[in-house]
């Protein structure tokens, strides 16, 4: 089980949905205090802006992000939950859901996914470039691309409600 919130809701998360892995996406410098009950090596924060295209400053998510998540993901033995974050929980921890679940459940499809994604949250935009380097990554040939596209933008919220999404469907 995958469950997914902001920042300001991680320690709360990670207590209810007894978690021991924890990956952060966030703008580098952003405060993060590790929850005591998530071993060092059981957080993988992975420094980027949420931009979809190169900006002046800022940092793109690249290949490099987006192996580490997959790596991390699969050493991950699933008896206990993961829980993935951004800053506000709609954008670059939905994008990193929906690939962490499309990499460990590859039959799955991929605008089912993506349908199901959108019903446990209805604010989750996915970051188009995290979900673009996964596709070709993971081999999807635009399927991942198309299925976000699909989906739309969500809706506006200041910052997404912590939701659960089942790897297997």
């Amino acid at each position: 089980m995958i469950f997914v919130c902001p920042l300001s809701k991680v320690e709360e998360t990670v207590s209810r949905a007894g978690a021991e892995r924890l990956v952060s996406l966030l703008t580098a410098g952003t405060e993060i205090v590790r929850p005591a009950v998530i071993a060092p090596e059981n957080h993988l924060l992975l420094a980027m802006n949420d931009i979809a295209e190169a900006q002046a400053g800022m940092t793109l998510p690249g290949e490099a992000h987006v192996r580490q998540l997959l790596d991390f993901a699969t050493t991950w033995d699933r008896a206990r939950p993961l829980v993935i974050h951004c800053f506000a929980g709609i954008s670059r921890s939905t994008a990193s859901a929906y690939i962490v679940a499309s990499a460990l459940a590859p039959q799955r499809d991929e605008v089912e996914l993506a349908k199901e994604l959108r019903w446990l949250s209805p604010s989750a935009t996915p970051n188009p470039r995290l979900i673009a380097v996964a596709d070709t990554l993971l081999g999807r040939n635009g399927r991942m691309i198309a299925a976000i596209k699909g989906i739309g933008r969500g809706a506006d919220a200041f910052e997404g409600t912590p939701f659960a999404l089942e790897i297997d469907g």
